[in-house]
């Protein structure tokens, strides 16, 4: 920010060191995993689908509907406190090395930006103009990464198939799904040709939480002051010989990609990427001051103590993850393959037919939850006084869909006693799920007879 309050641009310089060179190699690797993830299957389904409209996720070939909610709640759970471990070892490392916006705004657009504008020192050099049609090519390449980034990002939810299908027809064939990716496509556009940093300070809510996630002893992009302190120009370090190492060069914050003087210390907007380092670095070795000025180190270390690895949240953390991993998987193996709900019918709870037998009314509900197409039958099990008004037809339900089927059951009027006759409904598939499920029939209660002598008994 200016000092009038307008916004300052950035354009970070690039420190070529062993830290930019990892994170390249890192980053590639995920925009790989990113491009062909929607395309792997594992066991015929999708590695990752989101499908939202049906409410049903696919995951590692595992399929989770909206009901699983038990599972959700474990997930989220151990996701935060995965977070909050990760902070609490190695500070924001997320934010620098694997988030989404850093990795296509470092290694994808600013290449492209550096590529037709030249170098931050170029863009800047006065005089300098930019032509108009180096920028029109240059905005056209930034619209078709944004192209793909949207697609990849649908990818997920909608899967590449229907991708396809709607890439191949034309938009007035399908408009709301036209509309929707050219929404996307414009806030890829937005976020990374305008808003860039502003995500990571203003919008990313993550470094406002650091500050509650770290302690003294968590690793983070640290600059020393006993060894840097006080400054000196070169020029002036002949008649000051008391200098430290840094000569005030500035490349820390020329390299910082959010704008930061990690001098100051530890500050929200550092996302630990690390060019800083790389640049300081540089500078040590050609002025001949050993590496290290600016390092990962932690609070406690760079103020002369010994940085502790192991200390009670770096135990609290994993151990209680491994018992949320623990409760997910024994939730998840022992899920069923189907849901089955029994519901009393509409209007009456029951009626009599002419030959004095008593009719229930109910729904049967069959939630398909195997991922599989099935089909499903349903009989009265353990050869109840009770049996089916019509012969129920197999049931076909498709993957992830519900079925409402409403039965009509029949039972003698000497097998309700105070108007209740309990059953059990069998609900099996073509393969091996079977349930058996409770199901109250309703009856009139019968009156005792009256007394043949008149009296009371």
């Amino acid at each position: 920010m200016m000092e009038d309050g307008s916004r300052r641009w950035l354009h970070p310089r690039l420190a070529v060191g062993f830290y930019l060179r990892a994170r390249r190699i890192l980053a590639y690797a995920l925009i790989a995993i990113f491009t062909l993830l929607p395309y792997l299957k594992m066991h015929g389904k999708p590695v990752v689908l989101l499908d939202l409209p049906h409410r049903e996720f696919t995951i590692l070939g595992f399929v989770f509907l909206s009901t699983d909610s038990l599972l959700l709640a474990l997930a989220l759970i151990a996701l935060v406190v995965g977070i909050c471990l990760v902070t609490a070892l190695a500070g924001r490392v997320w934010c620098g090395w694997m988030c989404p916006q850093t990795v296509y705004m470092e290694f994808i657009f600013r290449p492209i930006e550096r590529l037709f504008d030249g170098p931050p020192a170029a863009q800047h050099r006065p005089g300098r103009k930019r032509t108009m049609p180096r920028t029109v090519v240059k905005y056209a390449v930034y619209l078709l990464v944004s192209a793909y980034l949207a697609h990849t990002f649908l990818a997920y939810f909608v899967g590449v198939e229907a991708l396809a299908l709607w890439v191949r027809r034309s938009p007035f064939a399908h408009p709301v799904s036209f509309l929707v990716m050219l929404a996307v496509t414009g806030l890829m556009m937005f976020d990374f040709t305008y808003f860039r940093e502003q995500m990571c300070i203003v919008a990313c809510p993550y470094g406002r939480f650091q500050s509650v996630m770290i302690d003294r002893n968590s690793l983070i992009v640290s600059y020393d002051p006993r060894r840097g302190e006080p400054r000196g120009k070169p020029g002036d370090r002949k008649s000051h010989a008391s200098h430290g190492d840094c000569i005030d060069c500035r490349l820390c914050t020329d390299t910082c990609p959010t704008g930061i003087d990690i001098r100051e210390g530890l500050q929200l907007e550092c996302i630990a990427c690390t060019q800083c380092i790389d640049a300081c670095n540089g500078v040590m070795q050609r002025i001949g001051k050993p590496p290290g000025l600016i390092r990962l180190s932690s609070q406690a270390a760079i103020e002369g103590g010994t940085g502790r690895w192991l200390r009670l949240r770096v135990l609290l953390y994993p151990a209680l993850m491994l018992v949320l991993a623990t409760a997910f998987l024994v939730v998840l193996f022992n899920k069923k393959v189907a849901d089955v709900t029994i519901l009393q019918g509409l209007g009456l709870p029951c009626s009599e037919t002419s030959q004095g037998e008593i009719t229930n009314q109910v729904r049967v509900i069959i939630e398909n939850r195997s991922g599989r197409d099935a089909i499903y039958t349903i009989e009265v099990a353990d050869k109840a006084q009770a049996h089916f008004a019509r012969e129920q037809e197999p049931i076909f339900l498709p993957a992830g869909q519900t079925a409402k089927m409403p039965v009509a059951i029949v039972a003698p009027a000497a097998a309700f006693v105070q108007g209740i006759h309990d059953i059990q409904l069998r609900v099996s598939d073509d393969k091996s799920f079977k349930q058996d499920t409770a199901c109250r029939l309703l009856g009139p209660v019968r009156r005792p007879a009256a007394n043949p002598s008149g009296t009371s008994p």
